[in-house]
C-alpha cells in the first residue's frame, strides 16, 4: 500500500519562503487599514458545528464542506466560510456588545472543490464585518474599506456592484420551485444566455421573467442602471434600483467613478445576502479577488436580530499582487561564540536585533565552519564573541 509522507492532499499545498514574506506583507498592510478604520481582530474555531453552515439561505452545499464527527457522534466541518461563524459568535457572545460592531479576522476557509478544477481547498482570507448598522452610509463605509484593502495590494483593480434584492424581488414573482429558482440563479451567475432562454421561456411573457432575462446582459456603467430603471416594474423591484442608484452616485463622488461598474446579474450564490452585493477583480486573475454584500437576515436566524455587511479578500490572490520580493536578503552579522562563550554570543545576538540589525547566530562547532557558512550565504559581517566582541577582518575573515 502506497504511503503518503512526502505529498499533501489534493487542493492544498505548502507555501514557502518568499511566499509567506509576500503573504505576511499583504497582511500587514489590511491589518494597518482595519484597525485604523475601527476594525478589532476574531478568530473564529476551525472546527465548528455543521448545523452553522446548515441554516436557511446559507447555500453551501454538503459536498463541498470537509466534515468530521466529535466524541458524541455530532456532524462537524471545517470552516468553509467566516461570515456564518462569526455571525454565530456575535450572536453567542457578542449580543451585549455597543454596536455597530466592526469585526475583521485572518483565517482560512476550506472547501472541497471537483477534482482537476484547479481550485485551492485552503484559502487564506482577511475581511470584515460590520454588525448592527445599515443604511447608505454603512454600506459605504464597507464598500469604501474594501476599496482602500484593494488599493494597498494591486496598482489597478475594478469593483463590480450589483444589489442581491434586484433578482430576490424578481424570482419571487415566479411560479416556480426553490429548485427550479436556483437553476434560473446559477444561469445567470454563469451568463449562459441559452440555458436562461430555455428556463424563462415556459413561464410566458411575464414583465418579472423578461427583466430576469436580461440581468445577464445588465452589465457596465451608469447606461446599465438607467436602461433598468426603464422596466416596468413593481414597487419593491423599482426602490430597490432607485437605492442602488444612489449607492452608485455616492461611490462615483468618491471618485470611483472609472473603477466601477454595475453588473444587475452579480446573483451570489449565498442567499444570505440581502442587499447590495460587490466584487472586486484585478487584472491577471480569472475571478474575483474580493466579494462581499449585505446580510441583514442572517444574525436573526441565529438568535440576534441585527443588520449586517462585510467582504472577504483572499489574501494568497493579494500577496500575488504585491511587489515581487524576490530571495530574503542575507543577515548582516553572524555572531560565533568560542567554546563556553555561547551565552555572550546570544547577547550579542539579542543586543543587535534590539538595535534593528538583521543578524544570525552561529550554530558551528569551530570558527572555520562559521566563515564558510558566511561566506556561501553572503554574510559581510563576522563577530566573534569570547572574553571580548570582536569582529573579524581581512585574511582572518576571509569574507
Amino acid at each position: 500500500m502506497r504511503k503518503y509522507t512526502k505529498l499533501t492532499p489534493e487542493g492544498v499545498r505548502d507555501v514557502l519562503f518568499e511566499e509567506c514574506r509576500a503573504r505576511g506583507r499583504a497582511r500587514e498592510r489590511l491589518t494597518e487599514i482595519f484597525t485604523r478604520r475601527g476594525y478589532q481582530e476574531v478568530m473564529t474555531p476551525g472546527l465548528e458545528y455543521f448545523d452553522v453552515f446548515n441554516l436557511p439561505g446559507a447555500a453551501i452545499p454538503q459536498q463541498e464542506m470537509y466534515k468530521s464527527t466529535d466524541h458524541a457522534g455530532r456532524l462537524l466541518v471545517f470552516r468553509p466560510d467566516s461570515t456564518l461563524p462569526i455571525a454565530r459568535m456575535a450572536a453567542a457572545r457578542l449580543q451585549n456588545h455597543r454596536r455597530p460592531m466592526r469585526l475583521y479576522y485572518c483565517q482560512n476557509v476550506y472547501r472541497s472543490c471537483p477534482a482537476l478544477s484547479g481550485k485551492s481547498h485552503e484559502l487564506a482570507q482577511m475581511g470584515v464585518e460590520l454588525l448592527g448598522a445599515s443604511g447608505l452610509r454603512a454600506d459605504l463605509e464597507v464598500i469604501g474599506t474594501a476599496v482602500e484593502a484593494l488599493e494597498a495590494v494591486a496598482p489597478d483593480f475594478r469593483i463590480e456592484l450589483g444589489h442581491a434584492g434586484v433578482f430576490q424581488r424578481l424570482a419571487g414573482r415566479l411560479e416556480v420551485s426553490p429548485e427550479r429558482r436556483e437553476e434560473i440563479r446559477a444561469t445567470i451567475e454563469a451568463k449562459n444566455y441559452g440555458a436562461l432562454d430555455s428556463l424563462l421561456d415556459p413561464l410566458g411573457g411575464s414583465p418579472q421573467a423578461e427583466a430576469i432575462r436580461r440581468l445577464p446582459r445588465m452589465f457596465g456603467g451608469e447606461e446599465a442602471l438607467a436602461q433598468a430603471e426603464r422596466w416596468d416594474l413593481d414597487g419593491d423591484a423599482a426602490q430597490t434600483l432607485a437605492y442602488l442608484r444612489r449607492l452608485y452616485t455616492a461611490l462615483k463622488e468618491l471618485g470611483l467613478g472609472g473603477r466601477l461598474m454595475v453588473d444587475l446579474g452579480l446573483v451570489q450564490r449565498n442567499d444570505y445576502y440581502t442587499g447590495v452585493v460587490f466584487s472586486g477583480y484585478v487584472q491577471e486573475q480569472g475571478g474575483p479577488v474580493l466579494t462581499g454584500g449585505r446580510y441583514d437576515g442572517l444574525c436573526g436566524q441565529l438568535g440576534a436580530p441585527m443588520p449586517a455587511a462585510g467582504f472577504a479578500l483572499d489574501l494568497d490572490a493579494a500577496a500575488r499582487l504585491g511587489t515581487d520580493l524576490g530571495e530574503a536578503p542575507p543577515a548582516a552579522v553572524l555572531v560565533h561564540g568560542e567554546a563556553g562563550y555561547e551565552a555572550q554570543a546570544q547577547r550579542e545576538l539579542a543586543r543587535l536585533a534590539g538595535e534593528g540589525v538583521r543578524a544570525e547566530a552561529s550554530v558551528w562547532e569551530s570558527l572555520e565552519e562559521a566563515l564558510a557558512y558566511a561566506r556561501e550565504a553572503g554574510i559581510e559581517k563576522v563577530l566573534c564573541a569570547g572574553e571580548t566582541v570582536r569582529e573579524l577582518t581581512g585574511k582572518e575573515a576571509g569574507l
